[in-house]
């Protein structure tokens, strides 16, 4: 159903365009600077990884056109949140976020309950508008302000949004790095036990002292204060997927000591 298919969403893929790598970096500083026109090309650059992830799920029989479209939002999110100074390929972080996206969208499909083409069209176009307008404006636009920009009612914002609402797994991977994989409860800070973290409730105190310095403050940083491993990478000064690494090694050091 996928292969061969050339108009994809009115877009022909024959035709994408293939950006080279100094170019990617250079529309990138301009993303991050705010430049729409660089986004949208850069978009239009990444349409082929899209194309290629959805190749994976011909055999789910659903429209080509809708796996399409899905893709995109995978795409869009990995440009608006990938971090160029993580040192890796942009390629190896958004095809982890492509795949989420299409797997949700197939779970929810599966559901007994379908929702209708229109509202799903209307939901995927008011995330894109709310990530647009969350990047211009540093800050997540209102129901309201959404609906004005739309020129739609903020009850259907609300109905198409909850209706296309799937759970997400704290183990869907978001980005792996070499078998190194990051999932969603990576990204999670603990704000409720902030102050009375499980590393205290089980007295684990004493198995951090075995611990290298740079893992207990790795430790301390994640689960005394509540740091999401991004935020840990930026205070510590190495990768997301280094503090991934050395927080399990931390953590297996402590599991062993107990046991």
């Amino acid at each position: 159903m996928i292969q061969g298919k050339v108009e994809i969403c009115g877009v022909n893929t024959s035709k994408l365009p293939l950006l080279k790598n100094a170019e990617k970096e250079e529309l990138f500083q301009k993303i991050n600077q705010g430049d729409k026109e660089a986004r949208q090309k850069y978009i239009e650059g990444n349409l082929r990884l899209v194309l290629s992830v959805i190749k994976r799920f011909a055999s789910s029989n659903e429209n080509a056109d809708d796996l399409f479209q899905i893709g995109c939002v995978g795409l869009i999110k990995a440009i608006d949140n990938f971090d160029s100074s993580l040192n890796v390929k942009f390629s190896t972080y958004a095809v982890p976020m492509i795949i989420g996206e299409i797997r949700r969208f197939l779970r929810d499909n599966s559901s007994p309950i379908r929702v209708s083409r229109s509202i799903k069209d209307t939901a995927y176009k008011v995330i894109s508008m709310r990530d647009q307008m969350t990047k211009e404006n540093a800050a997540e636009p209102t129901i309201e302000t959404l609906a004005k920009a739309m020129d739609i009612t903020p009850e259907e914002i609300i109905m198409a949004l909850e209706a296309i609402q799937s759970p997400m797994s704290l183990y869907e991977p978001i980005y792996t790095d070499g078998g190194d994989t990051l999932y969603v409860m990576d990204q999670i800070s603990d704000k409720k036990n902030k102050e009375e973290t499980w590393v205290e409730h089980l007295s684990l105190r004493d198995a951090m002292k075995h611990l290298t310095q740079r893992e207990n403050e790795i430790i301390t940083l994640r689960f005394y204060e509540g740091k999401t491993q991004m935020e840990v990478a930026d205070l510590v000064g190495i990768s997301q997927a280094q503090v991934s690494r050395l927080e399990k090694n931390a953590l297996h050091s402590m599991r062993s000591y107990l046991t």
